[in-house]
């Protein structure tokens, strides 16, 4: 059974605990909340509000509680216990440090956007709901498929790593008052003396996240629905009112994109019809992510019934602008000055600036001090770093301190400032800004040469292609992997073993050779065309190169919400990167002595490594990607010279890191894109070089995909619906090698022959039969082996039974 309290009594300890002399974000000694039993005592409330929190828990405490609940090793009440647990934590945490706008609702079992679907009874009809409460089985059923259906879809919450589920939306569904989730731990709070801001995805934000289900015209208006999904929101606010709620937070980040009329009109409609819910509460429509622009801040500022609105002042810097020219009388303003989305300590200085500027023009009892968005995007307490470097942890704040930083400013504004709390801050900053670590003049300098040239190889990739094929001598159709394969409780000892010292290298080395040999002999027999080596020394595709990466600093409980209980823990980069040693040579190389047929080596891009890390911030993120290029080009050209033929530059997260605003995706894309040719602008025709994307919608960056110039990409595809196709069908054409997956590999369903080689043919309609590849959606980290083996087994097959086809068609 799985029970954490004492675990998370530990873990959470209250930011008293911060006083550390490496890390001076220690709560002012006077704006603490004493919590005695279930109640609370306030000695100090200011106006200081959070989006969001983490919901994992600092030691992932709910990762393995619903991992052991999915595989049948503890109960349905096993998984609520602990996290009811966390959420009490949480809330505690916050009103200790003297958090006045609490928020409720922003923990989830998977997905705040699946919560709203279950919210909503917004049950696709294959997963068999007959009305009622949504339980777990289909809630996860939905999440993540089952034995005998496929999970719904999921892609990237905007341009972060988070994962959400996609609603499947038509015009036959009936909406039902079905998840009674937010008012639940609205009371759940309330019984421990916390009165906390109920957080809800806004009705129009929800729609346009949404997708026509499957059979339903493309060109379906998902805005029709607002219509028939307000009435439930009508009673989820009657019902919160009821139990006691006085604030409701609606998140519509949606508000950021470059929206048409048509779907600003919708808030409108939304809130106006909303209106009359709100009688005798205060509504706080929130956005995040980035500016509102200037149509959309007119028109929600105007909205009757909305008592204050929340912008993010980290990455919407011209929103000030926007309040400087008008901010409705009365109103509050949530400012977002604490970044969110980041893990370096607040300037204090700085953002109080900020704040006077605002509360000179929105008034004093109107300003509420809040983080940029949802702490969810950053890791979650700086106290259980007890290894981190103590100069490089004086320079951070996790999302605990950030709740630390939050109220400090919000004590500052009231004229009650700690005046220690800022003079550390102040301490911390100038030492980041001054440290001789965090600069290296060579690779400044090398970076610097980049900006003004173009790097492509010369050869045309038709004609690589040529070049490549008559050395490797591959089938048509030929089948990989994209390269990790399932990470075994055994495999994960032997790392961990070794990073303790409690094996020695030559035992490591050995055990993972060991390894490397079995991957290798199961994909000759499966018959795989290429093979990867599987990646048992990888704790993570991005992690993995930091650790050997000059700039770099890691955490050892910095965890972070990708999807699902699915975390990763982003390195955070410091300073100028370089690479000092090979970081793949010697497994690739070993791996390719165990076959003859073509062996891939494994990369993770300039761009994904990029994006999946905590950047530094003093710097444009674009001289930080040329630095990691350069480091990866070196790694591209050693791997060449040991004789690989085949390596793949994973870019995962290129279109995750498309600006919102399309003012500001051409340059994005201009040096994302060049970064990536910098990576293999030297090697051989010979040598192909492949890359790989996923879980985002990439039609609409397709030129730049082909402005990449990779030889071959493998690009998820059987979770979207073959949305990837429908570029090709419009007349898009490729003529690059590519891949688009066959089968969804973050679902345990294992896919039959006859529905691959169905997928394959659908493919084969619009793509060209020799650039054509087989492979899975992504990598086979998370499954396990008797789901792979099988799942494997039906591809290739699949793949031989239509190469039969189209030689016997010739």
């Amino acid at each position: 059974m799985l029970r954490f309290p004492a675990l998370l009594s530990r873990a959470f300890r209250l930011p008293a605990s911060l006083s550390l002399p490496c890390c001076p974000l220690r709560p002012p000694s006077h704006a603490l909340e004493l919590v005695k039993g279930s109640k609370a005592t306030r000695l100090s409330i200011m106006a200081s509000h959070i989006v969001g929190y983490p919901r994992m828990g600092p030691k992932r405490e709910l990762k393995f509680a619903l991992e052991s609940f999915w595989d049948g090793k503890s109960s349905a009440e096993d998984l609520q216990k602990v996290a009811k647990d966390l959420r009490l934590s949480i809330w505690k945490q916050m009103a200790g440090a003297g958090i006045k706008y609490i928020p409720s609702n922003t923990f989830s079992y998977y997905d705040q956007v699946l919560d709203t679907t279950a919210m909503l009874g917004a049950v696709p009809p294959r997963y068999g709901w007959n009305g009622g409460e949504i339980g777990f089985d289909t809630y996860f059923s939905m999440a993540r498929g089952n034995a005998t259906l496929p999970a719904m879809e999921m892609t990237k919450w905007f341009d972060t790593n988070y994962h959400f589920i996609v609603p499947e939306l038509g015009p036959e569904l009936k909406f039902s008052y079905a998840s009674h989730k937010a008012v639940s731990e609205y009371k759940e709070a309330k019984e421990i003396g916390v009165d906390t801001v109920p957080v809800i995805v806004g009705p129009v934000s929800y729609l346009l996240l949404s997708k026509p289900a499957k059979g339903v015209e493309k060109s379906f208006s998902l805005l029709s629905l607002l219509g028939k999904i307000l009435p439930v929101y009508k009673e989820v606010i009657a019902e919160l009112k009821a139990a006691g709620a006085t604030w409701i937070q609606f998140d519509e980040p949606t508000l950021v994109l470059d929206l048409d009329s048509h779907k600003l009109q919708a808030f409108v409609e939304a809130y106006t019809e909303l209106e009359s819910s709100f009688s005798g509460l205060n509504v706080l429509v929130e956005t995040y992510f980035a500016d509102v622009p200037a149509e959309a801040y007119k028109i929600i500022t105007s909205l009757n019934g909305i008592s204050g609105y929340g912008f993010d002042f980290v990455r919407g810097t011209k929103t000030l602008d926007l309040i400087k020219e008008g901010f409705p009388a009365g109103k509050f303003l949530f400012a977002g000055v604490v970044d969110g989305r980041n893990i370096w300590a607040n300037d204090l200085a700085s953002s109080l600036s900020t704040l006077h500027e605002l509360e000179s023009i929105v008034g004093k009892d109107k300003l509420v001090v809040s983080t940029s968005c949802s702490l969810m995007h950053t890791a979650v307490d700086l106290v259980n770093e007890t290894k981190l470097d103590s100069e490089i942890k004086s320079w951070l704040a996790f999302a605990a301190q950030k709740v630390v930083e939050v109220n400090a400013l919000a004590k500052a504004l009231a004229a009650d400032k700690d005046e220690a709390f800022f003079h550390a801050n102040h301490s911390a900053l100038a030492s980041r800004k001054s440290s001789p670590r965090v600069t290296n003049e060579a690779v400044q300098k090398a970076a610097a040469a980049l900006k003004g040239s173009d790097h492509r190889r010369a050869t045309p990739v038709s004609d690589r292609l040529d070049a490549q094929q008559k050395k490797l001598n591959l089938p048509v159709l030929p089948t990989t992997t994209i390269g990790s394969f399932p990470q075994t409780p055994e495999l994960r000892r032997v790392r961990r073993e070794y990073k303790a010292k409690k094996i020695t290298e030559e035992e490591y080395v050995n055990a993972i050779k060991e390894e490397i040999q079995k991957v290798v002999k199961l994909q000759e027999e499966l018959d795989i065309d290429v093979l990867v080596h599987g990646e048992p020394e990888r704790n993570d595709m991005v992690e993995y190169f930091g650790e050997q990466l000059q700039g770099f600093v890691f955490t050892v409980n910095g965890w972070v919400q990708s999807y699902g209980s699915r975390c990763v823990k982003p390195p955070i980069i410091y300073g100028d990167v370089s690479r000092p040693n090979p970081m793949t040579v010697f497994w690739s190389s070993t791996a390719q002595s165990m076959t003859s047929r073509p062996m891939k080596g494994m990369l993770t891009g300039p761009v994904t490594i990029l994006n999946w890390s905590f950047v530094r911030n003093d710097q444009p993120r674009f001289e930080t990607c040329y630095q990691i290029a350069l480091a990866i080009k070196d790694e591209v050209e050693d791997l060449e010279a040991a004789g690989i033929q085949v390596i793949q530059i994973d870019e995962a997260a290129l279109r995750e890191g498309l600006p919102l605003r399309k003012s500001e995706q051409a340059f994005y894309l201009d040096w994302a894109v060049h970064s990536f040719r910098i990576t293999n602008v030297g090697v051989k025709d010979t040598t192909q070089i492949h890359t790989h994307m996923c879980y985002s919608n990439f039609n609409d960056i397709i030129q730049s995909i082909i402005d990449m110039d990779a030889d071959v990409i493998t690009i998820e595809n059987s979770r979207s619906d073959e949305k990837l196709l429908s570029v090709f069908r419009e007349g898009v054409k490729y003529g690059a090698g590519i891949g688009p997956g066959v089968y969804d590999i973050h679902s345990p369903r294992i896919p039959t022959t006859e529905e691959i080689a169905d997928r394959v043919n659908k493919m084969l309609a619009v793509l060209e039969t020799n650039i054509l590849w087989v492979n899975p959606d992504c990598g086979l980290k998370t499954r396990k082996y008797n789901e792979v083996v099988p799942a494997l087994t039906n591809m290739v097959a699949a793949a031989k039974i239509l190469r039969t086809q189209l030689a016997s068609a010739k």
